[in-house]
């Protein structure tokens, strides 16, 4: 995901503050943010971006990926016996 655009190009921004954030999940949002090297606050944004606007779907690329999906599973045969030793020995 690219890094949310600079807020100071947008007139319309608003000041919010979200009270009593349970503590896991601010150690999560902590975590992605550092992941993604942002801030907290750009993170937030980021995550609300995502949830909030309609992005569009570019099937090319899902093709694509199904593609590398496809070429690193080939061969691989997911028949009852498989199937049966995975649940005996734990899954791979």
């Amino acid at each position: 995901m690219e890094p949310y655009r600079n807020q100071e190009a947008d007139s319309m921004s608003i000041a919010i503050t979200v009270k009593n954030i349970p503590g896991n999940l601010y150690d999560k949002l902590k975590k992605r943010a550092d992941r993604n090297r942002r801030s907290i606050n750009s993170e937030i944004i980021s995550i609300f971006d995502e949830v909030l606007v309609a992005h569009p779907i570019h099937p090319e690329k899902i093709i694509a990926a199904a593609r590398v999906f496809r070429e690193k599973t080939k061969g691989v045969v997911l028949d009852e016996d498989f199937i049966g030793r995975a649940k005996k020995e734990g899954r791979p």
